[in-house]
């Protein structure tokens, strides 16, 4: 009888310090969530006189007007004070929460957390991990300072051809069945350390050319010269087209705006005016006909995929201008069409980019 009055005073005695233990523990939680309150205000007021001291500097050193200066102030005085009032309620959040439940707050366990493609096991009691099992992740970097970024480029538009001594008006080849397409990648760096109204663009792109024909006629090659020539049959369609692979440069300049935190510095031209200038050079993939007519009451289709005496080399400039990453788009090839030609010919292409 006295072992069992002895071990129920221990285990009243123990539940009873185990009671007041965790209403000490979850005190002690409150009041340092207090502290951390303080202490991220503290934060992002330091952030923000580094921020003004940085816009100072630049406003200083020429960068940026006053104008400007005073809505970059004020816009990282909004930042920082929105920082301050969302991460304040989260910590108010917390602390309403222990206070409520007197410390004993539910949490979810970690037997069904996904880490990318692995999982966390662990073994839980009362909700709490005793054992836990995480497969080692490696841990990405964040780049304070990102210079270059990089776009999949698109463009289509309509295509024809200067020819030596002729206008465009004049043109041997369908306006609106005329077209090119373009696809490709590009890296866009910023030149200047401390401004981004400069960027060099640089890349790879497939470029396909097309010209229809007017008329019925098709490109026949006669020895070093292509010409156009009436075909014996009625044609339903006749076209010609040229697939190269270039490597567009362009000077970008333009406006963007500066996000800057204390991990991140960034720039951004997102709803931004661009203006592009450059060109591009390469080699030519290969040229090929289509053709499309009724023979004898059959209908036939021929691809001939021939030289044509097309230009080997590819070389032009081009130039895009827009907002954000819908551009107008020209190209010119400085390259003839067709080499050893006795009239020149030299492909053009008008249309709308798109930078994704």
């Amino acid at each position: 009888m006295k072992t069992i009055a002895f071990y129920s005073t221990i285990l009243i005695l123990f539940l009873g310090s185990v009671v007041a233990f965790g209403q000490e523990d979850y005190q002690q939680k409150i009041e340092a969530l207090k502290q951390e309150k303080q202490r991220i205000i503290e934060q992002e007021k330091e952030a923000l006189k580094f921020e003004v001291r940085d816009i100072n500097q630049r406003l200083e050193n020429g960068d940026i007007s006053e104008n400007e200066a005073r809505s970059l102030k004020e816009e990282v005085a909004k930042q920082r004070a929105l920082n301050i009032e969302n991460r304040v309620a989260i910590i108010e959040n917390k602390i309403a929460l222990l206070e409520r439940n007197q410390g004993d707050v539910l949490t979810l366990t970690e037997m069904d957390t996904i880490y990318g493609d692995r999982m966390r096991l662990g073994l839980l009691i009362d909700g709490k991990p005793i054992i836990s099992f995480k497969p080692h992740r490696k841990k990405r970097e964040i780049q304070y300072d990102r210079r270059t970024y990089s776009d999949f480029v698109m463009a289509v538009g309509l295509n024809n051809a200067i020819i030596e001594g002729q206008s465009l008006s004049d043109s041997p080849y369908k306006i609106g069945g005329s077209r090119f397409f373009e696809m490709g990648w590009q890296w866009r760096t910023r030149v200047f350390q401390n401004s981004n109204w400069l960027r060099f663009n640089y890349g790879f792109s497939f470029q396909f050319n097309g010209l229809k024909p007017d008329g019925n006629r098709i490109f026949v090659q006669e020895g070093n010269q292509t010409v156009l020539e009436e075909f014996e049959y009625d044609l339903d369609k006749s076209k010609f087209r040229m697939d190269n692979l270039v490597f567009p440069v362009h000077f970008e300049v333009g406006p963007s705006r500066l996000r800057k935190t204390e991990r991140t510095m960034r720039y951004s031209i997102r709803d931004q005016f661009r203006l592009g200038f450059g060109g591009y050079g390469g080699f030519s993939l290969g040229t090929r006909q289509k053709l499309k007519y009724n023979r004898d009451g059959e209908n036939v289709k021929d691809k001939l995929k021939r030289d044509y005496n097309s230009s080997d080399l590819i070389y032009g400039v081009s130039g895009y201008m827009g907002f954000d990453g819908v551009l107008l788009y020209i190209k010119y090839d400085l390259n003839p069409i067709f080499k050893d030609a006795e009239i020149k010919q030299n492909n053009i292409s008008l249309g709308l980019r798109f930078d994704i």
